[in-house]
């Protein structure tokens, strides 16, 4: 069993990576501010950071995931009961992934615990620890999320505009060759095909803004797009951060890992589910909610990793997922330029994320207690 819970953790962290990994960094992929790999490349590592970090940043976290309050202690220490968490999670988030749709693990673990307390803990799962633990950080945090990176970019413009800082639009336009090949005169040889450049306008032809001037003698536009850098990098560092100790707690069960290895387990796997399967919630996530521009995603960032930083340190399970998109509607509805079909699927996913989690982790846990009694 203590196998099978190692495979549940690594899984869980896994699809967590597909799921979660590319979310600091979508601004910059959706702002053309960086290409896809490029982006990747820096959220993976900015993740492993926070991950390595949680080991002595983020341990109220641990606690606050092992199910410790919420089901009975013996419950709670239960590898029968941590596996059937890790499996329901894993599987809903692997799903969830797979469908583009960016959902929070921090839901999805909490549905699982809820399931499989109903279950292995023959129903005592406290409801009222639940909601103050657990709902209230994941319902008030996407709001905050939306109202202060509203905030946050309004202040910015208003001091851009005070600043003299303009904003140019272009529209990016690719090229091909043409062969052209001149006749020869009489008695003359053939010359050869000369290439000539002409410009055309690709299929998917994009609009892209950028910052013209200066402030003290700095180029505005070099000095957002590293300020931009930071700020998804700061994301990804708070993402892991927040997240390895939800996944490390399935852990606590197997003693044959000292706390440190659990964590290094987990963050490898977090690192390699963004790295192989994190496309689709990326596309989402940077070119489906809503346009962006590189000063709306630094805004974007900023308030999310000051949230979710702010979280871990105090231990609340808030979602990554909620603050990150909740930001992202903010900008989106304050420019006008939101997809509120895609922004309706997204807070449907997240409506599903906790029955479907608790579903699954309840009969995770039915096929344990039929192979191998409870």
């Amino acid at each position: 069993m203590l196998i099978a819970l190692l495979l549940a953790a690594v899984f869980l962290a896994y699809a967590n990576g597909a799921n979660d990994n590319f979310k600091g960094v979508a601004t910059l992929f959706g702002s053309q501010s960086s290409g896809y790999r490029e982006a990747l490349t820096w959220a993976c590592w900015t993740t492993l950071a926070g991950s390595l970090a949680s080991v002595w940043v983020a341990q109220g976290l641990l606690s606050t995931f092992s199910g410790k309050g919420l089901v009975p202690d013996a419950t709670a220490a239960s590898p029968h009961f941590l596996v059937s968490v890790g499996f329901g999670a894993a599987a809903t988030v692997l799903a969830a992934s797979y469908l583009g749709l960016p959902i929070s693990t921090t839901h999805a673990l909490t549905g699982a615990l809820v399931g499989a307390g109903l279950v292995h803990g023959a129903g005592e799962v406290a409801f009222s620890h639940l909601g103050s633990t657990f709902f209230i950080p994941l319902l008030v945090s996407p709001l905050l999320a939306m109202a202060l990176t509203a905030g946050v970019y309004l202040i910015f413009r208003m001091g851009r505009l005070r600043l003299g800082i303009d904003k140019e639009s272009c529209l990016c336009v690719g090229s091909e060759i043409i062969e052209s090949e001149l006749l020869p005169a009489a008695g003359e040889q053939l010359l050869q095909p000369i290439p000539v450049f002409q410009p055309k306008i690709g299929s998917n032809p994009t609009c892209q803004h950028v910052y013209v001037g200066k402030f003290l003698g700095v180029p505005v536009a070099a000095a957002l797009t590293k300020l931009h850098y930071l700020s998804a990098g700061a994301v990804g560092f708070a993402r892991g951060l927040n997240d390895t100790p939800k996944i490390a707690a399935l852990l606590i069960a197997a003693s044959m890992l000292s706390p440190v290895t659990r964590y290094a387990v987990v963050a490898l796997f977090i690192a390699l589910g963004g790295w192989f399967s994190a496309r689709r919630v990326a596309e989402t996530m940077s070119h489906r909610i809503t346009g962006l521009n590189p000063g709306q995603g630094f805004s974007a960032n900023l308030v999310t990793s000051l949230l979710v930083i702010a979280a871990s340190r105090l231990g609340m399970p808030v979602s990554t997922t909620h603050v990150g998109v909740g930001s992202l509607f903010g900008i989106g509805l304050l420019a006008g330029s939101a997809d509120h079909r895609v922004m309706a699927s997204i807070v449907s996913s997240w409506v599903g994320t906790l029955p479907l989690a608790a579903l699954l982790a309840a009969m995770v846990s039915r096929l344990i207690t039929f192979s191998y009694g409870p």
